[in-house]
C-alpha cells in the first residue's frame, strides 16, 4: 500500500518546532500593537477576479502560481497574498466612513503553486500590514523603521534596507516605454521569461536574477529620470525621514515588486545572507495609492508590507523557547492515578502546564518522561501519599525532593517554577 505523505511544497510543523513559531508570532503581534495596528482576519478563499484585478493578469502570481478552481460556476482562488483581501474587506465594510486612517495587520496561511525551495513553500505563513488613508511619506518611513526593529528583536543578522520609487501611473508609463525601447534590441539575449515579460510586464525584468538579464539591464535608464515633481518630492521626503530615524538604507534604482498595484515607494529588507543565500529578501512592500479605487472603493491612498514566517525563522538566531510542560504528576497505582488527575487540575488552575502519566508506568519511566518534556517539577503520588493527603515534590533543577501536604505542595511547586523563570498563566478551571 502506498504511504500517504504531505503534498509537495506543504509541510507539517511538529510540536518540537512550534515554540519558535509561537515566539515569532508573539513578537509580530506585540510590534504591530505598539505601532497602532489592529488585527484583521479575512477568508482564505476569495473570488478569482479579486486577485486578477488587484495583482495584475500579466504577473507571475496570477499567470502561474494561483490555486484556482470553479465551484458551481463560481471562480474561486486560495489567497496567494494578503493585501487584495484586506482591500476588499476595507471597501465592503466602508471602513473609510468611520475612520480617516486605518492600520490593519494579519497573520495566516497563503498559497502559491511555485517551485518549492528553501524557506518558500506552496502553503506558507505570512505576516503583513496595511495602512489606509495616509499618503505618506512619513508613514512609509515609519513602516520601514518598524520592520527593521522587528527583525532586530528576532535577532536577524546582516539587515540591509533598499528603497526605490516607481512614481505614479504617468511616470511609470513613460518609464515602461523607455525600458522597452532600451531592451527590444537586446531581446534575443534575454532569458525566456524576460522575453515574455518584455511584452507583458517589462519592469519585472529589472528584478530578474538571471545573469543574461542583469547584463541587458545594467545600463538601462532609471525611473529617477521620469518622475513627476510630486513623485520626486515624495521620495526625497521619505529619505529625509529615514535619515531622521537613523535607519540605514540604500537606493536601488532597479528595485521593483512582482505585483502590478504598486506606486511610488517600494522597499525590501534583506538579512542573514549566509543562511538564505542570494535570495535573502525577508520582507518587502510598498505604496499602492490607486488600488482601493481600482477595486471599486473611494480614492484612498495606502501602503503595505508582508513577510514570510518560514524565512523569518531561518534568518532568526534566537533560542527556541520550551514548548513542553512545567510539571509531571507521577501516579503509582490505580487509586493514585485518580488523585493524580485532581492534583494536575489544581496545578493547571494555577497556570502550571502539566501532564499526568496514566499508563501505569514505573516511577523511573515517568521521571525519564519528565526530563524529555522539559519539566522542572515532578509531583509523586503513591499509596502512602493517599493515606495522609500528601505529595512528594521532586525539583529536577535543584536535585531535591520533599514530602508536603497537598495544598502546600501545589503552592511550593508554583513558587519554584516562578523562581526558575517559568511563565505561569492562571486561567481558572476549564469548563
Amino acid at each position: 500500500m502506498t504511504s500517504l505523505r504531505a503534498l509537495k511544497g506543504m509541510c507539517d510543523i511538529l510540536p518540537d518546532e512550534v515554540g519558535r513559531w509561537q515566539h515569532v508570532e508573539r513578537v509580530c503581534a506585540r510590534t504591530m500593537s505598539l505601532y497602532g495596528f489592529r488585527e484583521v482576519r479575512t477568508p482564505y478563499l476569495e473570488p478569482t477576479p479579486l486577485f486578477v484585478r488587484a495583482i495584475g493578469e500579466s504577473t507571475d502570481v496570477v499567470d502561474k502560481e494561483m490555486y484556482s478552481f470553479e465551484h458551481h460556476a463560481e471562480a474561486l482562488t486560495l489567497r496567494p497574498e494578503g493585501t487584495a483581501g484586506a482591500v476588499r474587506a476595507y471597501i465592503e465594510h466602508a471602513v473609510q466612513a468611520r475612520e480617516p486612517v486605518t492600520r490593519w495587520w494579519y497573520l495566516g496561511p497563503m498559497f502559491r503553486a511555485e517551485r518549492p525551495q528553501r524557506g518558500r513553500y506552496r502553503q506558507f505563513t505570512q505576516v503583513g500590514g496595511e495602512i489606509f488613508g495616509d499618503e505618506g511619506p512619513g508613514t512609509d518611513a515609519e513602516i520601514i523603521d518598524m520592520l527593521v526593529r522587528l527583525l532586530e528583536a528576532l535577532r536577524v543578522p546582516g539587515i540591509e534596507v533598499s528603497v526605490n520609487t516607481i512614481g505614479g501611473q504617468a511616470a511609470r508609463g513613460r518609464y515602461r516605454q523607455a525600458l522597452v525601447e532600451h531592451l527590444t534590441p537586446k531581446a534575443a539575449d534575454l532569458s525566456a521569461d524576460s522575453q515574455r515579460r518584455l511584452l507583458t510586464n517589462p519592469l519585472r525584468i529589472l528584478d530578474s536574477k538571471d545573469e543574461r538579464d542583469k547584463r541587458a539591464t545594467h545600463d538601462a535608464p532609471t525611473i529617477a529620470d521620469f518622475l513627476d515633481p510630486g513623485d520626486a518630492a515624495h521620495f526625497s521626503k521619505l529619505r529625509a525621514h529615514l535619515d531622521a530615524l537613523e535607519t540605514p538604507y540604500w537606493v536601488d534604482p532597479h528595485l521593483v515588486r512582482g505585483l502590478d498595484y504598486y506606486t511610488r515607494t517600494l522597499f525590501e529588507i534583506k538579512g542573514a545572507p549566509e543562511k538564505l543565500g542570494a535570495g535573502s529578501t525577508i520582507v518587502g512592500g510598498g505604496r499602492y495609492d490607486g488600488l482601493v479605487a481600482d477595486l471599486g472603493g473611494p480614492a484612498v491612498p495606502a501602503i503595505g508590507f508582508a513577510a514570510g514566517l518560514e524565512r523569518l525563522l531561518i534568518a532568526s538566531t534566537f533560542e527556541a523557547p520550551s514548548s513542553g510542560v512545567d510539571a509531571v504528576v507521577a501516579a503509582l497505582g490505580d487509586k493514585a492515578r485518580e488523585r493524580g488527575l485532581v492534583v494536575a487540575r489544581e496545578l493547571r488552575r494555577a497556570g502550571v502546564r502539566c501532564e499526568v502519566d496514566t499508563r501505569g508506568s514505573s516511577l523511573k519511566s515517568q521521571l525519564r518522561r519528565a526530563n524529555a518534556l522539559g519539566a522542572r517539577m515532578v509531583l509523586i503520588v503513591g499509596d502512602s501519599e493517599l493515606e495522609d493527603d500528601t505529595v512528594q515534590i521532586k525539583d529536577l533543577g535543584a536535585h531535591s525532593q520533599e514530602r508536603l501536604d497537598r495544598s502546600q505542595a501545589i503552592r511550593i511547586t508554583v513558587d519554584r517554577l516562578r523562581d526558575a523563570g517559568r511563565t505561569l498563566d492562571p486561567v481558572g478551571e476549564t469548563p
